[in-house]
């Protein structure tokens, strides 16, 4: 879960940018075939800030037709903030060098790349629903300090964690896009979990035939770690 045409009328790169976002959205919804709260998340929002990167909001930006279902506007925002957290882990990662072998360290930057690009389509969708997007600070020194094996480790429970609360938000989702979207990024999620596990050592069916949901209150104190 992803995730352009200019106007050509000399608007620059931030039009651009700003075209291809709302696209890559369109695109999105497209493609996971869609046409067109916990007081634990409350308690965990309180440690985030609003979006940095408010490109889009402004006395131009386009105002959502109707009000989104509070509870799925939520669910996005909380899809949200787990994606900014496993982004800014491969990031350290990465920008530390702890990971030395060669190909572990481009799996982590496919990976990197794959959260960026859930990010980039979930603030989107958070801005469409009339909602501010929220971006936690974090702080992953202590992985980083374990060395390798820990970031490694910590990596496949990030994924294995981020797969089940996303299987965990099914039931709750009103939207048929919405759920279609999450659904698309939980497969990814579950395949990054399943390639992590391997490099561990553990099995990359760790709940056997059937994947386990995690609620918000099962998922939320297991990050709360990160949170700077």
């Amino acid at each position: 879960m992803e995730t352009i045409q200019p106007e050509g009328s000399g608007g620059g790169e931030a039009v651009r940018e700003r075209e291809n976002e709302s696209a890559s959205r369109k695109s999105f919804f497209k493609l996971v075939g869609g046409a067109g709260a916990a007081s634990a998340f409350a308690v965990f929002l309180a440690a985030c800030g609003d979006d940095d990167d408010d490109s889009s909001s402004g006395a131009g930006a386009k105002q959502p037709e109707k009000v989104a279902d509070p509870g799925d506007l939520e669910i996005v925002q909380y899809a949200l903030t787990l994606e900014h957290l496993e982004t800014d882990f491969y990031n350290a990662v990465l920008d530390s060098g702890v990971v030395k072998d060669r190909k572990l360290g481009e799996t982590a930057k496919l990976i990197r790349d794959a959260e960026q690009a859930h990010v980039d389509t979930l603030t989107g969708v958070v801005k469409d629903l009339g909602g501010t997007p929220k971006r936690p600070k974090t702080n992953f020194d202590a992985v980083l300090e374990g060395g390798e094996r820990k970031v490694l480790e910590t990596a496949a429970a990030v994924e294995n964690l981020g797969a089940a609360a996303y299987l965990g938000q099914a039931p709750r989702i009103k939207s048929k896009d919405i759920l279609a979207a999450a659904l698309s990024i939980h497969s990814v999620e579950a395949r990054h979990a399943a390639a992590l596990n391997a490099v561990v050592g553990k099995t990359i069916v760790p709940d056997g035939a059937f994947a386990k949901p995690a609620s918000m209150e099962e998922v939320l104190p297991q990050v709360m770690p990160f949170l700077a």
